[in-house]
């Protein structure tokens, strides 16, 4: 069917048309529309077509605009620069959407007690309001989702070796305990150095899941005359508890977990406790400046989450 003067117009011909009178010429206006100028140049006589109408003159400079085309363009002038308003704020709108409704998945790390991530964790909810998810493993397997897109960020415990991140240490940390049997003597002891546990066991983990605290623990047993028995550590800690308890070995626990309570164990506070101590840490995605953190312009979410990290501080 051919459109007549009557039938509703086509804004999208009438925004090539704006644009082909701006520029003065099909070239120039088929470049910044980004098609060529044949099917400019038909768009326009179909426009023409449409209204019944010559809208400009082509000559061999370019093109003017016949009066009929001047009076066409003060018609849509004004709807199209309220068609662009009214997209920008659209999109605005969606963006806006968007950031309330997209899902925020922060890792917390299981090193630590989880109470301590109580405050933090409303903190974050209160400044991000309905779209915070967390998500609890080792602090290893943290630091690979983060690298790889899957966490936004992540509470971690340091020292940890994470390629690729941004690794900013907190303002928390905590010394690690002994968590002995209580049926062993030594959990009669008010504190202990760790040459007085040397031969028994202690359930530890593989270097190659932590290199980093592995090799500096390793360095500070040998300072201290610790030559452990290491038997494999149960990764969930109600486990490691339940084998302390039943007098299977002894764990080197940071402070917060001393808070659980459980029959059969014992925390006792060590003399190395000055060298051995787990600190808290932020892990955010891309550097790999340890403190690239504190310059850096984070997006909202980044910076939402160094604001709730706040809490940590001294």
């Amino acid at each position: 069917m051919t459109n007549t003067p009557n039938d509703a117009p086509d804004w999208r011909l009438l925004r090539y048309f704006s644009v082909v009178a701006e520029e003065g010429s099909l070239r120039r206006a088929a470049e910044r529309l980004f098609m060529t100028q044949p099917p400019l140049s038909r768009h326009m006589k179909r426009l023409e077509d449409m209204l019944g109408m010559t809208l400009f003159i082509r000559h061999s400079t370019g093109l003017t605009l016949t009066e009929d085309g001047k009076a066409v363009l003060r018609v849509i002038g004004p709807v199209l620069t309220a068609r662009q308003a009214a997209n920008k704020r659209l999109l605005a709108l969606a963006h806006t959407a968007r950031s309330r409704n997209t899902q925020l998945n922060i890792g917390l790390t299981t090193a630590f007690e989880q109470g301590i991530f109580a405050v933090f964790a409303q903190r974050l909810h209160d400044l991000c309001p309905g779209k915070v998810r967390f998500a609890r493993h080792g602090s290893p397997q943290l630091a690979q989702a983060v690298g790889r897109g899957k966490l936004d960020a992540a509470l971690v415990a340091l020292p940890l070796a994470a390629q690729g991140l941004r690794l900013h240490a907190l303002a928390y940390e905590e010394p690690l305990l002994a968590a002995l049997p209580a049926a062993w003597p030594e959990a009669r002891a008010a504190t202990l150095a760790l040459r007085d546990l040397s031969g028994k066991p202690l359930f530890w983990f593989q270097r190659h899941s932590n290199p980093a605290f592995f090799d500096q623990t390793k360095n500070i047993f040998a300072a201290a005359l610790f030559a452990p028995v290491l038997v494999d550590e149960p990764e969930e800690y109600d486990v490691l508890l339940a084998r302390i308890a039943q007098g299977e070995g002894m764990g080197l626990l940071p402070r917060s977990f001393s808070a659980i309570g459980r029959n059969g164990v014992v925390f006792r506070q060590l003399e190395e406790g000055g060298l051995l101590r787990l600190r808290l840490g932020l892990a955010l995605p891309g550097g790999a400046d340890a403190d690239a953190v504190e310059t850096a312009k984070g997006s909202a979410t980044e910076r939402a989450i160094l604001e709730a990290a706040g809490v940590f501080a001294a």
